[in-house]
């Protein structure tokens, strides 16, 4: 394969016809020019649930569907096209469209190690980027994409979806406002019952599927019949476990909640515990964070089904006059009696951050994730697994997110790659 440079791909390629996605009913039609074009990078899992809404929004135009998955590309654009109006490309490789100047945005639904090299190409290419969580691969990758986006004045939205849901803006409205007083410890726990992944068996990749293109930049390695579609979560070399999955989003929630930034130290516990199989990453996992005159802690398995809430996650923020629990059903603030100071409904909604992304491509609105923030979230989960990894409590530079006098532990700071395939800083 050529080194990952969009020059290196179709000089020129046909821009797909642009149309308007059918208009929610409540919404007035979008005027043409708010118009905004984009192409979804991959779609067998996140990309196709995306899909569904983008496809609801005013005023967005699917012109590209990309996935080296062949039976993936065909459920993406099953999604696409469902609205009726819609007319995407199918494409293997995500790059031909960022050579078409008609795009606008590209959505990154890819694993977690081409998130950081799909962003930045596309932002060298003048397109804004609406990447999934985690934010990146590595700690250096999201400083890098960071970089990137300021160098290419470009919009990154990282997909931590709570940071636009009504029911979460709300509740954190009203911490900053004191209902609770100051602020000290916030927690949050997230279960699942996965199966076992089991012992994978070295074949040739399936016809269907451009298993090079899917490694991409990470070190390659032969294909093994247990990593494709999803438990690629579960390898260091493609993933970042149970905490950089769905750990992430309310990691990000509890940063938002106590108004922190950089940790001074790390600690994590966690184990391989459940099941003989081919899992690298812990399935059992408490991680504690300490910032100055607060403490956070999240806590998960990927074994064990959630007890107490049909959605597996909860979330606690503690302060001096009473405690705030919240998760996608809604919120209750509580003082120290327990009597109940104020609490709401909501729902586990993604049409809203979406909706945001697209404001401020139009110069409506500000980004309610940009990437900044979700790399220092990301981070948190970056440094959970680092300790985790090297079985030590790291020390923190507060100031700047990294690891202090530790050269294991900052080993782990980036990863190696294939050569020509990750872009050059």
């Amino acid at each position: 394969m050529t080194p990952l440079t969009r020059r290196t791909f179709l000089a020129t390629t046909t821009a797909a016809a642009a149309s308007l996605v059918t208009h929610r009913a409540s919404r007035a039609a979008a005027a043409a020019s708010d118009a905004v074009t984009i192409a979804i990078m991959g779609v067998n899992n996140r990309g196709s649930q995306l899909a569904t809404d983008l496809i609801k929004l005013p005023g967005v135009n699917i012109a590209y569907i990309a996935d080296c998955d062949e039976h993936a590309l065909a459920k993406g654009m099953k999604v696409a096209t469902s609205a009726g109006n819609q007319s995407p490309k199918a494409i293997k490789d995500f790059r031909h469209a960022l050579d078409d100047k008609s795009v606008d945005a590209l959505f990154c639904c890819a694993p977690n190690h081409w998130h950081a090299p799909a962003t930045i190409l596309a932002c060298a290419a003048g397109k804004h980027v609406y990447s999934e969580k985690p934010c990146s691969h590595t700690p250096a990758e999201g400083e890098r994409m960071i970089a990137a986006a300021s160098e290419s004045k470009r919009n990154v939205q990282i997909g931590l979806q709570r940071r636009s849901n009504p029911h979460y803006v709300e509740a954190i409205a009203k911490l900053r406002d004191g209902l609770i007083g100051k602020l000290l410890y916030a927690s949050s726990t997230y279960n699942n019952n996965r199966p076992s992944i089991g012992h994978g068996k070295q074949t040739d990749p399936p016809e269907w599927l451009d298993y090079d293109l899917w490694q991409g930049p990470a070190i390659a390695e032969p294909y093994r019949d247990n990593i494709i579609p999803y438990t690629w979560h579960n390898f260091w070399r493609w993933g970042n476990g149970e905490l950089g999955n769905n750990g992430v989003h309310t990691i990000d929630v509890t940063r938002w909640a106590l108004d922190v930034e950089y940790p001074t130290r790390v600690t994590c516990v966690g184990s391989k515990l459940r099941y003989d199989d081919d899992q690298q990453t812990p399935d059992t996992c408490t991680v504690i964070w300490e910032f100055p005159g607060r403490g956070m802690s999240w806590d998960g398995n990927s074994w064990s089904p959630p007890v107490t809430n049909d959605g597996g996650i909860a979330i606690e923020v503690r302060g001096e006059g009473g405690t705030l629990t919240i998760d996608d059903s809604g919120y209750k603030f509580y003082d120290l009696k327990r009597k109940v100071l104020a609490e709401n409904k909501g729902h586990r909604s993604q049409i809203e951050h979406l909706a945001n992304f697209f404001d401020t491509i139009r110069g409506k609105a500000k980004l309610n994730c940009p990437v900044e923030e979700g790399h220092k979230s990301t981070l948190l989960a970056h440094l959970g697994n680092i300790a985790y990894r090297t079985g030590q409590t790291l020390e923190i530079d507060a100031k700047t997110g990294h690891i202090k006098n530790n050269p294991a532990a900052e080993a782990l700071w980036t990863c190696e790659y294939r050569d020509g395939w990750f872009p050059k800083a």
